[in-house]
């Protein structure tokens, strides 16, 4: 099977690339380094910065991408920086050391790589040492600020303070001087509970070498470099990453790469590639593919919902069509974001998320349908409460059929606002309740007046 696919797939590209397989006894593919002639090309002429990101499929294969980085990289489509491909037979020194000689055999340039750049966990490390000995390799700026996001998730802490954590983190990562990283290192050093601190390695924050490799880029540019490897490691986690055949994830991520419009031109033979499609028009999946999930999700939207919960539905599901939503995995919810604020999503019925929509009509939010879009799946009527489903709520019509109000806008804030304050309240030592209520007393007595009491 793994033969006919990749096969296949040879066949149907125009140019021949590099592609040097081993299939085990069992017809499965063990071994996989591909390369095609643009991706040569580019790393020829960008061989001097070299990130490698590592996916990982539920076979436990990984999928190790070379990229070209640094200021002179100026490609823009995604997927145009990746230059090599390449599956080890196991993460050994000896399957490691056999996979880096294979790209050096076919890219005389490696000579003149003077830093790599991978992820905080890389282990490796010896064996990369010993195949590039003039190369610096250093933790990647790109690889620090997810691992730090998904620790501030994992950490459950109060929503404000993820919040500012998670503001403060992009805001240093688009400007990391020395004062910000520093800045950033406070705000863990008091936001973060002592004995949770260590966890979060934020000594990382002050190395600076990590940083000057980093430090060059703009604000803007900093923040289209982080977009551009959230979407590209979101196509390779999509296809390799979800699917536990790494023939047919391999075979479906170069097709892809052959056949998608933003990408075509910029894998061809030329050595300007063209920039495609902007950032928010790309998606993983096939046209075909991608029509058919969503068309079944509003198909099962009629089906199980009530007219106007259905049209509330339809119209978040229409910005997931035009958004790119990056999806990060955790052991019970799953982290979605809409190019917007980040959102927790629960998915086990009846499935819930942190964002205004869904808390305030209870009804499947964008997050939810991104989510149900990316696992191919649809609205199941456990994942909604009764009082939403058809037939259940014909009284509920008259209520959304009429405008939207100004008052009820309000009163849908206060009450989200409400429920916050009290979780903290809930939630807090004896000290901290006594100070915060003093200043809600305050507040209240303020507003109202000095001669009447309001009862919180």
């Amino acid at each position: 099977m793994a033969l006919t696919m990749l096969n296949e797939l040879l066949i149907e590209d125009p140019s021949p690339p590099v592609l040097l397989y081993q299939v085990s006894k069992t017809a499965k593919l063990d071994t996989l380094n591909y390369q095609s002639c643009f991706m040569q090309s580019v790393f020829a002429h960008f061989p001097e910065i070299l990130f490698i990101h590592r996916t990982y499929n539920p076979r436990g294969k990984v999928l190790y991408t070379f990229l070209v980085d640094g200021p002179r990289v100026q490609l823009e489509g995604h997927l145009a920086r990746a230059v090599y491909f390449a599956i080890p037979a196991k993460e050994d020194t000896e399957g490691l050391a056999r996979m880096f000689q294979v790209f050096k055999k076919f890219n005389p340039a490696w000579e003149r790589v003077c830093t790599i750049l991978v992820d905080p966990y890389f282990l490796p490390l010896p064996t990369l040492a010993m195949e590039f000995p003039a190369a610096e390799v250093l933790p990647s700026a790109f690889h620090i600020c997810k691992f730090l996001q998904g620790k501030f998730y994992q950490l459950s802490l109060e929503q404000p303070v993820e919040r500012v954590l998670l503001t403060s983190l992009q805001s240093t990562m688009c400007s990391a001087t020395a004062g910000n990283l520093r800045k950033l290192y406070t705000l863990l050093s008091n936001c973060i509970p002592p004995d949770q601190l260590p966890k979060l390695h934020s000594y990382w924050l002050l190395n600076d070498r990590i940083w000057l490799a980093h430090r060059w880029r703009s604000r803007a540019e900093s923040s289209r470099y982080f977009q551009g490897l959230e979407v590209t490691t979101r196509v390779l986690s999509q296809f390799f990453g979800t699917t536990p055949s790494v023939e047919q994830g391999m075979t479906s991520l170069l097709r892809y790469m052959q056949q998608n419009s933003g990408d075509k031109a910029s894998f061809s033979l030329g050595l300007s590639p063209q920039s495609g499609c902007a950032p928010s028009d790309i998606s993983p999946q096939s046209p075909k593919v991608e029509q058919l999930v969503e068309a079944c999700i509003q198909h099962s939207l009629n089906t199980i919902c009530t007219g106007p919960a259905a049209q509330l539905c339809l119209g978040e599901l229409a910005v997931v069509q035009k958004s790119v939503h990056l999806i990060g995995s955790g052991s019970e919810k799953v982290n979605i974001q809409i190019l917007e604020d980040t959102h927790r999503v629960q998915p086990q019925p009846p499935a819930s998320c942190s964002c205004y929509f869904n808390q305030a009509f209870h009804l499947p939010c964008r997050h939810i349908l991104a989510m149900l879009s990316a696992r191919r799946q649809v609205l199941q009527p456990d994942m909604l409460p009764p009082q939403w489903t058809e037939g259940c709520a014909a009284s509920l019509d008259n209520i959304l059929g009429s405008k939207w109000s100004e008052t009820l806008d309000k009163h849908l804030a206060v009450t989200l606002l409400t429920q916050e304050v009290g979780q903290l309240l809930q939630h807090c030592s004896q000290e901290e309740f006594e100070r915060r209520y003093s200043t809600l007393r305050e507040l209240a007595d303020n507003w109202i007046g000095p001669y009447e009491q309001v009862q919180l």
